[in-house]
């Protein structure tokens, strides 16, 4: 087994457990009688332990090594799961089950992204950390989706599998080779400081773009069942898992272009995602105008595909940006805005009442115009200025 997979392995669990939530939600609503707006509040609060697990976890392998705090994250994924799995008829669990799964996602992510690129070949490691998360992403929801469906146990089955799953990939993760010496003497708060975050590039490039990531996927698959209605009757479960596993089989896919048109032009991928995102967008909202399942899928299509454009050029800016000493806690931080677009669902759902889902995503589509017209003006910013095309020391 190449060293790489060992790490890659964690991304593709960790992904496989986040977001099975995703076609869940359908259950929870119809079986737990829970209303949208908690539901989208369940998907939605992870992001809470996320952010800091991904802030903190970088900075925190950068000081006492890549091991030491990711083998004990990626382990708390197993109890995490089961709290989720004992708590489908209480909403306290159920916050509490996600809220410390997006902790350990989020210091696993930071962590396992940069560990793959360290211990992959040069200009590999942003590809391989993108297709390892994705897979997980969107295998999970598919298994997670299916077996709610049609097997026993809907609401606890596919996270005792997750939990299969997790046991052998802590097990192996053990015998990744370490790439940090830890026992830095340097203070913790200065450990904390991202320098990387405020270079030129980021901000002009990856800070418009981040949100989208994951914007996108959840517009696709959190957002679209419930703006269908009941136009899909006792099938929403299964439409539900459908449309997340076209979006991150689109994303998946889209991730190979996306390399090859940024080894082309570094500048062109994450501004062709946003395009796709737009595009995006706008068809879902045609979808939950007309109610119709079809145009649904058109839409997580191009939706999956700028999911997988922007989260692999995000990447590969953060890896030219950042030298070694900085990598990990720049990656916290990219991973840590496109991740806040885990929180459309529950701000849209929160909004209904003022505006039906088509006009509300006609307005989202609006903002992804506006922060496309941000990257191309950075993108043009930064041709200009050589001092913006350097990385940081």
């Amino acid at each position: 087994m190449k060293p790489w997979v060992r790490p890659a392995a964690v991304l593709f669990g960790v992904g496989y457990g986040a977001n099975q939530f995703s076609p869940l939600m359908v259950m929870y609503r119809e079986q737990g009688h829970y209303s949208p707006t908690v539901v989208a509040a369940f998907f939605g609060v992870y992001v809470l332990g996320l952010a800091p697990g991904l802030l903190v976890g970088g900075p925190a392998s950068d000081r006492w090594g890549r091991r030491r705090v990711l083998v004990p994250a990626t382990a708390a994924s197993i109890p995490a799961s089961a709290v989720i799995a004992l708590g489908a008829f209480s909403e306290i669990l159920l916050y509490a089950g996600r809220l410390l799964f997006g902790l350990c996602i989020g210091v696993a992510m930071a962590v396992a992204t940069t560990w793959v690129k360290e211990l992959s070949g040069e200009g590999e490691g942003a590809r391989r950390a993108a297709l390892a998360l994705t897979a997980g992403f969107g295998l999970g929801p598919l298994v997670g989706g299916l077996l709610a469906q049609f097997a026993p146990l809907p609401m606890e089955l596919p996270y005792l599998v997750h939990i299969a799953l997790m046991v052998p990939v802590t097990w192996w993760l053990v015998a990744a080779p370490e790439t940090v010496v830890p026992g830095r003497s340097r203070s913790w708060l200065r450990d904390l400081r991202v320098p990387a975050a405020a270079h030129p590039r980021f901000r002009w490039l990856v800070l418009p773009a981040a949100p989208w990531v994951f914007g996108a996927a959840a517009l696709s698959f959190a957002v679209q069942p419930t703006a269908l209605g009941d136009v899909v009757g006792g099938y929403g479960l299964l439409v539900a898992t459908l449309l997340t596993a076209v979006t991150l089989g689109c994303g998946f896919l889209a991730q190979s272009a996306a390399r090859t048109i940024d080894a082309r032009s570094p500048l062109a991928a994450t501004r062709i995602g946003l395009v796709l995102v737009v595009v995006g967008t706008v068809v879902a909202a045609a979808g939950a105008a007309g109610r119709s399942v079809p145009v649904a899928f058109g839409a997580a299509a191009l939706l999956g595909a700028g999911y997988g454009f922007v989260l692999l050029s995000g990447l590969q800016e953060v890896q030219r940006i950042a030298a070694p000493e900085h990598l990990a806690g720049l990656t916290a931080v990219f991973y840590s805005l496109t991740y806040a677009g885990f929180l459309l669902p529950m701000l849209l759902s929160a909004l209904t009442g003022a505006a039906g889902y088509p006009v509300l995503l006609l307005v989202v589509a609006g903002v992804q115009a506006v922060c496309l017209g941000l990257v191309w003006a950075g993108a043009h910013r930064v041709r200009r200025s050589p001092r913006e095309r350097t990385a940081v020391p």
